[in-house]
């Protein structure tokens, strides 16, 4: 393989992806970067919603779920930050209605259980995998746009994000199964 010279006048900054003029015109890069500001809205959204539905979880288990996760947000977001970064574009956030929506059933979902129940918890894993859906969804939708255009550095701190995700709504499907369903479906009214 060949190694290319480098060059002291060259001003491509080696800390970017390769994009060109033409490609940061084009209507899927814009739509690239509005997604990318969609889920940097919703990924911030999640830190308060996480901590909220930590503080109403009962067991210990689904507390120390929402607390991981909120600790894994955080590195989501610094993910983006360095994502938008190579894309050499603005950090900003874009309103995500779906997000907003989805936090919002969850705090219905608290205010329709009882309080220290294990229904609660069932309730709260719910509404949590409901937006792990939709991280999933957006995150595989981003890598395989970054991997169309040729963002491969882009591409693969996605795909970090986006295993992530599908790891953490295992892990709220095994608190479910094997401790809170079975629980909650024995409680009285």
């Amino acid at each position: 393989m060949e190694k290319k010279e480098s060059h002291p006048n060259n001003t491509m900054d080696k800390s970017t992806e390769n994009i060109d003029e033409k490609m940061k015109k084009s209507a899927l890069h814009k739509f690239f970067i509005s997604a990318l500001k969609d889920i940097y809205y919703a990924e911030h959204a999640l830190i308060d919603s996480l901590e909220k539905m930590q503080k109403f979880a009962t067991t210990e288990e689904l507390k120390d779920a929402f607390e991981d996760h909120q600790l894994q947000t955080k590195k989501h977001i610094s993910r983006l930050d360095k994502i938008f970064g190579l894309l050499d574009e603005k950090t900003e956030k874009k309103e995500c209605e779906a997000i907003k929506g989805l936090i919002k059933e969850a705090e219905e979902m608290i205010k329709s259980t009882q309080d220290g129940s294990m229904t609660r918890d069932a309730a709260l894993i719910i509404a949590a995998q409901k937006i792990e859906h939709y991280e999933i969804a957006t995150y595989g939708g981003l890598v395989q746009l970054a991997i169309t255009m040729e963002h491969h550095k882009v591409a693969e701190l996605l795909e970090k994000t986006l295993v992530e995700e599908e790891e953490t709504d295992d892990d709220l499907t095994d608190i479910a199964e094997t401790l809170i369903n079975f629980e909650a479906e024995a409680e009285e009214n």
